[in-house]
């Protein structure tokens, strides 16, 4: 991030009106946070690595490096306009950037469905079938994020985007069980 474009005393100002840039970083932050938590969660229960699983796992780690892009995108166009076409525009490239990322889990959890020699012996039973839910939950909600904030207002996007990673945080470990207690 650049010094800000201002005329003497008006960096404080200036400074303010870069909020999208301060927005955008602390959500790719902390989506990459919650992502690193999750991959961790999940390579805690594998006991050994093959080749493919090596591609599986790749390919994850590609797509979610890949959010930094449309992330920079949302939030430089942000300051322009939150609900212009190039916004519109913007929050369909986040969408469909983090529906991919979702969908690489979802592969990845599936793989590992048919794989059961990899897992730990330890590993919950319902593990992977969770994982296998909540990454369709996320390229579910990321494609209809993204249909609504190009057909209706990319601030139901946006907060979408909030939200998600927010679900994964509270997953990481799992999904809550009905009736349990914190």
């Amino acid at each position: 991030m650049n010094d800000p474009p201002h005329h003497d005393g008006g960096l404080p100002r200036a400074l303010l009106h870069q909020w999208p840039a301060y927005v955008g970083y602390v959500a790719s932050f902390s989506y990459v946070g919650v992502i690193w938590l999750n991959h961790h969660q999940a390579f805690a229960r594998i006991r050994s690595v093959d080749r493919a699983l090596s591609g599986w796992n790749l390919a994850l780690v590609g797509i979610t490096s890949a959010l930094a892009f449309p992330t920079s995108v949302v939030s430089e166009t942000l300051s322009e306009s939150v609900t212009g076409r190039d916004a519109r525009t913007a929050v369909a490239l986040y969408a469909f950037v983090a529906a991919l990322m979702c969908t690489a889990w979802l592969v990845l959890y599936r793989f590992l469905l048919g794989r059961p020699a990899l897992m730990e012996p330890h590993v919950e039973p319902g593990y992977l079938r969770h994982g296998v839910t909540r990454s369709a939950v996320g390229v579910v909600a990321y494609v209809l994020a993204g249909l609504l904030g190009v057909f209706v207002t990319p601030l139901v996007a946006l907060g979408v985007f909030v939200v998600l990673p927010v679900f994964y945080f509270l997953t990481t470990e799992g999904m809550p069980k009905r009736g349990a207690t914190g």
